[in-house]
């Protein structure tokens, strides 16, 4: 590996505020996962043999980790001595298709840095107090999540992920200059399409686009042209009967907003 972008994020917080910045980020996560479709395990990983920093800050952490996750009612597994060796962690493993395991979020408690970088604030009682640093991270690495998004999926993307979301499909090269009109608006209305317009037979053209996976294979035929519409065909053979192309745009956008 010689790169690798991930989702970092550092959280500066008082003692008081720990709670319920580790609860916002475990919802911020299981939102996240519901959204892509992952099943998940939830560990708990405490203090490993080699670590730095006190037993008292080891202990805070640990218990605000777990308070946190009993509060959202989350099921995990307590994971010994497999935290990071400046602070314990709550990992969730994803499972993909093949029910392998992933370890992609992760929320992690660091006093070490606030302490090296010497990060202070002013408490109510006027006194300069140390912060804690929480380290979190939804997606992981982005190289290795997208990899499994294509495993979880095996390439048929639901539509509002679809690079393609539609391909137009022309019965012969009579239906093209429609099919330009119809493209175009499509793609002024923000719908990712292409457009097979070769001369070639309706059935290749169709199989073409199903081992693609494209969710919509759309259909102009000389009916559709004479009639001002497009007749759409799911991935999985089922279609739609004619509609017009601005009742496609609504059908795609509404899907896309409930994630489907």
């Amino acid at each position: 590996v010689r790169q690798f972008t991930q989702d970092d994020a550092h959280i500066l917080c008082t003692p008081e505020q720990l709670n319920s910045e580790i609860r916002a980020i475990a919802d911020f996560v299981a939102y996240a996962m519901k959204i892509f479709g992952f099943e998940y395990d939830v560990e708990l990983s405490t203090r490993p043999e080699k670590s730095i920093g006190s037993d008292a800050d080891w202990e805070l952490a640990t218990s605000a980790l777990e308070k946190a996750l009993k509060d959202n009612k989350m099921v995990y597994d307590i994971n010994e001595g497999d935290g990071a060796f400046y602070g314990p962690k709550i990992d969730f493993k994803l499972r993909d298709a093949l029910k392998r395991k992933w370890q992609c979020a992760t929320i992690q408690c660091d006093f070490t840095l606030p302490e090296r970088f010497d990060l202070s604030y002013i408490g109510p009682d006027g006194e300069k107090h140390r912060p804690i640093m929480l380290h979190r991270v939804i997606l992981g690495a982005i190289e290795r999540f997208m990899g499994v998004l294509i495993e979880q999926y095996v390439g048929a993307f639901p539509l509002w992920l679809s690079p393609v979301q539609a391909v137009l499909l022309t019965v012969t090269d009579k239906q093209i200059p429609y099919g330009e009109s119809v493209y175009q608006r499509l793609r002024d209305a923000d719908i990712r399409v292409e457009k097979d317009f070769r001369n070639e037979k309706l059935g290749f053209k169709v199989r073409e686009a199903q081992l693609q996976k494209t969710p919509y294979m759309l259909v102009i035929g000389d009916k559709e042209v004479e009639s001002g519409m497009i007749s759409p065909r799911q991935r999985d053979g089922k279609n739609l009967g004619a509609i017009t192309p601005e009742a496609f745009v609504t059908l795609v956008r509404e899907k896309c907003s409930r994630y489907e």
